[in-house]
């Protein structure tokens, strides 16, 4: 039977590499993201080297958006089997500068999104045999205060986390595993937005001295993806090259 992947964020980043891997693991991948152009020219090259990929346009903070999509998975594909909540983004302010909108919009897109999809996938994963899994891409800023990362980011991805040990209980013995992946720095277009003296100092206090790459972060939701994390749920998994190891 095919193997359904819903990853969003799938245009760019963590979410292109998650992608990479899951195809090379010969799951069909359905992409969403809210960057049109971005998505369009993942799907054609990724189409052109035959990979079994489907596009979905959509802003995920948006519900009405969401069902549709989901929909219109259930209707090609009949059900899910792995879910990678992957979109997000961070809004770089100082606690006191941060607007109502921009709290709003930033909850919105990295746990509301996630909320909503979650909502929409478990009724598809019911139905389909064997172990289904969720993997939500948190951050290590939702524990790590050592670097400076916005609070209504910490927020939201700390929100993710809680809602992953919500899910992996209650639907454990429905055969749906829930965790939660945490990286630190990894290396995606959010470096641009970061002042360079901070992003340096970040960079600097990675044990490695260095950044981790998409690709690292792809490897592990893969492995939890395959048979090989059908009994790991409800964990946060920090990706951090042990720079927390006190």
């Amino acid at each position: 039977m095919e193997h359904i992947a819903v990853v969003t964020g799938a245009a760019r980043g963590i979410g292109l590499a998650i992608t990479h891997a899951l195809l090379k693991d010969e799951l069909t991948v359905v992409g969403v993201d809210v960057n049109e152009a971005g998505l369009s020219a993942t799907a054609e090259k990724l189409t052109a080297d035959g990979a079994s990929f489907v596009p979905k346009l959509a802003d995920l903070a948006d519900p009405t958006q969401v069902a549709r999509i989901f929909a219109e998975i259930e209707e090609t594909f009949g059900g899910v089997d792995a879910l990678v909540n992957n979109a997000g983004t961070c809004f770089v302010n100082d606690f006191v500068d941060i607007s109502p909108d921009e709290l709003q919009r930033q909850m919105a897109i990295n746990f509301d999104s996630t909320f909503y999809c979650c909502q929409r996938a478990i009724p598809l994963m019911l139905r389909r045999p064997g172990i289904k899994k969720i993997v939500n891409i948190s951050s290590n800023g939702a524990y790590n205060f050592d670097v400076f990362d916005p609070a209504h980011y910490r927020a939201s991805k700390a929100a993710v986390d809680n809602m992953t040990k919500h899910l992996a209980r209650r639907y454990a013995k429905e055969n749906i595993v829930v965790n939660s992946i945490a990286p630190a720095m990894t290396r995606t277009d959010l470096f641009d937005v970061v002042e360079p003296e901070v992003l340096a100092r970040a960079i600097a206090e990675m044990p490695q001295g260095k950044p981790m790459e998409p690709e690292e972060v792809a490897a592990w939701v893969a492995f939890l993806v395959s048979a090989a994390g059908n009994c790991a749920s409800g964990n946060v998994i920090i990706l951090n090259q042990g720079r927390d190891v006190r």
